[in-house]
């Protein structure tokens, strides 16, 4: 597997291209805007898109997403149930943050705890994170070691948990439940900001140090 990071809109949210080297099949995660930009990336590289996968319904992370599926024709899958009532106030979350309206939609694809996406001949394992929302999942390559963790930890902090259906001590337990099993060398994508590794932020990170 191979990627590539392409923060996009006002908030710089890290949008993933991701894609199979053997197949050149690709997938978006998290495309939150600049759709255009985007679809021009997966041009470059040579690929062809087949998916969109989302690892949960704020608007910085799901506002292209609906757009690039349909005029693909390509599903869109994620996040966990739980999301669907961030997916349905994407009116007011664009209008309150001062971005192009997005209509409501539902994924093509729920994803629930230990289900496996398919990108290429590329497996992804999916972990249900909740605590920054309810139905906020992460996106694991065991054979590559990359996880893509979304809006749950990031380099030296945490998601926040002060939306609505936030849980701090739900998020707590999602990093130390889910995340930190999955061994100190694995390297995670953040949804904004800098790349660091499991291990780095289990023994350095002050919001979870004991």
């Amino acid at each position: 597997m191979k990627f590539q990071i392409i923060p996009v809109t006002p908030f710089q949210q890290n949008c993933s291209l991701i894609w199979c080297e053997r197949t050149a099949r690709a997938a978006l995660i998290d495309p939150g805007g600049e759709s255009d930009r985007l679809l021009q990336a997966v041009q470059r590289e040579g690929l062809s898109l087949e998916r969109i996968l989302l690892t949960h319904g704020h608007l910085d992370h799901v506002g292209a997403a609906r757009e690039i599926g349909d005029r693909l024709g390509i599903p869109v899958e994620g996040p966990q149930r739980e999301d669907r009532f961030w997916l349905e106030a994407l009116p007011a979350q664009s209008s309150m943050f001062g971005f192009p309206h997005i209509e409501p939609f539902v994924p093509d694809r729920w994803l629930e705890e230990d289900d496996t996406v398919a990108v290429g001949a590329v497996r992804l394992r999916v972990l249900h994170c909740p605590g920054h929302t309810p139905g906020h999942v992460v996106f694991y390559h065991p054979d590559s070691k990359t996880a893509f963790v979304g809006d749950v930890l990031f380099r030296g902090s945490i998601g926040r948990t002060d939306f609505p259906r936030g849980d701090h001590a739900a998020l707590l337990d999602s990093i130390r439940g889910k995340l930190w099993p999955l061994g100190d060398d694995v390297r995670f994508v953040p949804g904004h900001g800098p790349m660091s590794t499991i291990g780095t932020e289990r023994h350095g990170n002050p919001f979870l140090v004991d």
